[in-house]
């Protein structure tokens, strides 16, 4: 048996309705712009634990999952048709728009509805916290020091002792 998808926020192909996402009709399956995607879109699949984007690039078809909590939060965005709503990823090609209006207080309503619905942080985009990079990863760590996995199985060579040195003693030697 297939999986049914609701048809809540889905955007026909021409229409010039804005984007419309309702947060109570998960799953849902949508296509969004996307200008690197092979014919300038991408397809976006979000449930209550994961988002999938579907896409082709240079004719290699792609399908990435990613887990909600793996986002950082729902953003405000201001955009040319008026307000975005975006789920928010490190990577900026796996942000995924929700719902774009020019309506203020529906913009407030949904941010609020869809950060409570996958208990994600709401994200200012005009702040400065929204643009500091990610933290670097350490190099200097305790693991580094250790001897490399295949090596673990061997047993660790050790210097002999010193060779041992006879003084006054006479050597015999075997002679024919």
């Amino acid at each position: 048996m297939r999986r049914q998808f609701g048809v809540g926020g889905a955007q026909p192909a021409g229409s010039s309705r804005d984007l419309r996402l309702d947060p109570h009709s998960l799953p849902v399956r949508y296509e969004a712009r996307d200008t690197r995607a092979d014919g300038g879109t991408r397809q976006i699949e979000i449930n209550r634990e994961r988002v999938v984007v579907r896409r082709a690039i240079s004719g290699i078809t792609m399908t990435v999952q990613v887990r909600i909590r793996e986002f950082l939060g729902i953003a405000c965005r201001q955009t040319d048709a008026g307000q975005a709503l975006v789920l928010t990823h490190r990577d900026p090609s796996l942000s995924v728009p929700l719902i774009v209006t020019t309506d203020s207080d529906e913009i407030e309503h949904a941010w609020m509805t869809w950060s409570d619905l996958f208990a994600l942080p709401q994200i200012d985009e005009e702040s400065d916290m929204a643009h500091e990079p990610a933290p670097r990863r350490r190099r200097h760590h305790v693991i580094k020091a250790r001897r490399p996995k295949f090596l673990v199985r061997r047993k660790a060579g050790h210097a002999r002792g010193a060779a041992t040195i006879h003084r006054n003693e006479r050597e015999i030697v075997a002679r024919h």
